[in-house]
């Protein structure tokens, strides 16, 4: 299983070590917790794939959600599910923690063979945020990988794949552990597990996004 781990400090941590004396922001730019199975939005000559995101869920709203396997043409999304939830931790201050999570199985891309390209395959993974009063941490597993030769043992967040055909044609480039941090450190972070963008030479347009996730620090 291959993992990636990246961890986010809250804004007054952050400030302190740099020697400010800052209030938090009132508003953190990724929202309090969620996570979603995936979805797709690409196309060619003019036929379009939509996929909408698979069993979104929220903290502060949906917290729990089921996908079954969806399969489109070019790509497939195995079952999969999510789960949001908010514990407290000490209820004399009302402080709590969230988990932010989705899983799944069986996701394949096969759009990129009629450009020469290879099936993509992920057979299980999973994509984590979690988040408490000083910070949040983001982090995923997957496993039963093909289709992506060469791939570090211990991937590193953001690591771009480039997808080739076999004279070596670039047709598309897929990030994993896609990750986003808010130029203002408000302590929130958000995670793509698998970010696939086509190039021209596919012939395709758009994207597939793999497990996604976001949290901020709690209240």
């Amino acid at each position: 299983m291959k993992q990636i781990r990246a961890r986010r400090v809250g804004a007054l941590t952050a400030a302190l070590v740099l020697g400010l004396v800052v209030a938090p922001p009132a508003w953190a730019a990724n929202p309090a917790g969620v996570a979603s199975v995936g979805s797709a939005e690409f196309g060619k000559a003019g036929k379009q794939v939509s996929v909408p995101p698979l069993a979104p869920c929220a903290v502060d709203g949906t917290t729990s959600n089921k996908a079954e396997p969806v399969v489109r043409p070019g790509v497939r999304f195995g079952a999969g599910t999510s789960s949001c939830t908010t514990t407290v931790v000490d209820p004399a201050n009302s402080t709590t923690t969230t988990t932010s999570e989705a899983t799944g199985t069986d996701f394949e891309l096969s759009a990129l063979i009629p450009a020469g390209g290879p099936r993509l395959r992920v057979a299980r993974w999973k994509v984590t945020c979690t988040a408490t009063e000083s910070g949040t941490n983001a982090g995923l597993s997957l496993g039963g990988i093909q289709g992506f030769p060469g791939l570090p043992e211990q991937l590193p967040a953001n690591h771009v794949h480039e997808v080739k055909d076999p004279h070596g044609t670039l047709l598309a480039t897929a990030t994993f552990g896609e990750t986003t941090l808010p130029t203002l450190n408000d302590g929130s972070i958000a995670m793509n597990l698998l970010h696939l963008r086509f190039t021209p030479a596919s012939t395709l347009t758009g994207e597939v996004l793999l497990g996604t996730t976001a949290c901020s620090p709690t209240p």
